[in-house]
């Protein structure tokens, strides 16, 4: 019996298993439980991952806000200081589902690993300008070579699940299967949130350490309300409509309480979007004018508070910033004053920038992409997003499918929702902000492509 080269590779790829397997129990013997079952967790995934991809994307949608995080303590950049450099479980989850990823790929040639789509020019230029400003920054000492390269590889990891559901996704039935899993995590993530409530803390993401993140969680409910009103707006069918407004009615309460004034800010872009591309304006004008009348009977006194406090400036001892007239509180003083001695630091080095991680700890996604990575970096950053919008609207016109078309809508808001939340946050480098993001356009941007196709199996079964 003549063994091809694809059944050597099947062959191959089961024997390293087993082999580590083998040293695997040899460490287990002498380990702790919780490490054994880690260690036991990770051979399934990657067996998982390897028969079948889209079950690891299903794994790794429900570890994006539901894995703890390891802290990786001062590895040396200014932009770890206070904070460190995190490391979570779906950091390793992909690490393991791209190994089974490439092992398949060697298999089944027709999988390429980038698959062609219209992001992939401004992706590659993205990253060749933070890459090439940050070994500059190396070279040039001004940025640490552990901490810089770090969180490149961190960012490119939200290009890699993009380009595994571009590569994986071929009918609109594994789209609904993937939107529901997602619903189902932000449905766990949101009770939890209102579990939180009574306690009288700032609501954040479960494992989210000592402090916990609220603006995070703010960012990743308000993509989420985007994608839920779009389809709420669009699809006809009745029970999942119902089913979708329970969610954001689950969502709003730890969404107000995440007391993100960010997030709170984002919803003003997203509604316009909304309101400008849906059909049903009327609707959506007078249920959001509804809503803001009885908000304002029925908002929690902590958000009132939280909305007072900001412009409380002028009560404060400490010296505040005053912007046309109006004093903020030290939060977003602190943030003003951040901004305008990062554009004066950003003119040292106005084209590559000081590389990432160079320029210290930065909590503004404009000033940080400027002084990270000059201007190169913010046309980069631009042109990715205008890429995005540019082909959501696309796959949104070109829709006759009501799911499809509301799934586009929802991210046509989502951007520029998430663009309004990044005027005083890190959007479009936080985790569990950009791993869902990412993964939706990803399915976004194959609409038009599983529209002009019929679904074909291009990898069968082992």
């Amino acid at each position: 019996m003549q063994i091809n080269q694809r059944d050597t590779v099947v062959i191959l790829f089961f024997i390293g298993i087993s082999i580590l397997a083998i040293l695997i129990g040899g460490i287990v013997s002498k380990t702790a439980t919780s490490i054994a079952f880690a260690i036991v967790g990770v051979i399934l995934i990657l067996i998982i991952s390897f028969i079948n991809t889209e079950a690891s994307l299903y794994i790794l949608i429900l570890s994006m806000l539901l894995s703890p995080e390891l802290m990786i303590e001062q590895l040396g950049g200014s932009d770890v200081a206070g904070r460190g450099v995190t490391f979570r479980i779906e950091d390793l989850l992909l690490i393991v589902i791209g190994f089974s990823w490439l092992a398949k790929m060697a298999i089944y040639k027709e999988l390429n690993f980038i698959a062609k789509s219209p992001l992939n020019k401004p992706i590659s230029v993205y990253i060749l300008v933070f890459f090439l400003s940050t070994v500059t920054g190396i070279t040039f000492d001004r940025v640490d070579s552990k901490t810089g390269l770090l969180f490149i590889l961190k960012y490119i990891e939200y290009y890699i699940i993009y380009f595994m559901v571009i590569n994986n996704l071929e009918s609109k039935r594994q789209i609904k299967r993937f939107i529901i899993v997602i619903f189902i995590t932000c449905l766990i993530i949101s009770i939890i949130g209102i579990l939180q409530i009574p306690g009288g803390t700032r609501v954040s993401a479960p494992f989210e350490g000592e402090r916990g993140e609220p603006n995070t969680l703010g960012g990743y409910l308000i993509l989420i309300l985007s994608i839920a009103i779009g389809l709420i707006l669009t699809i006809k069918n009745r029970v999942e409509k119902k089913l979708l407004i329970g969610l954001c009615l689950i969502i709003i309460p730890p969404f107000l309480y995440t007391l993100s004034r960010s997030s709170w800010i984002a919803l003003i872009p997203m509604l316009v979007v909304l309101i400008f591309f849906t059909e049903k304006k009327a609707m959506l004008i007078g249920s959001t004018v509804l809503i803001i009348l009885l908000g304002s009977f029925m908002i929690p006194e902590s958000v009132e508070e939280r909305i007072q406090y900001t412009f409380s400036g002028r009560a404060q001892s400490i010296q505040t910033e005053t912007v046309f007239g109006i004093s903020f509180d030290s939060s977003t003083s602190a943030r003003i004053t951040r901004f305008k001695y990062s554009f004066k630091n950003w003119t040292k080095h106005p084209i590559i920038g000081w590389g990432v991680t160079g320029a210290g700890f930065i909590d503004g996604q404009y000033n940080r992409i400027l002084e990270e990575t000059g201007l190169l970096g913010l046309f980069g950053f631009l042109w990715l997003i205008y890429s995005i919008f540019k082909h959501t609207l696309r796959s949104f016109r070109e829709s006759d499918d009501l799911f499809l078309k509301g799934l586009s809508l929802g991210m046509l808001a989502a951007i520029p929702a998430l663009l309004g939340h990044a005027l005083g946050s890190n959007t479009f480098i936080i985790v569990r902000i950009m791993e869902p993001f990412w993964l939706l356009v990803g399915i976004v941007i194959s609409i038009p492509r599983i529209i002009e196709t019929k679904p074909t199996n291009i990898h069968p079964g082992l």
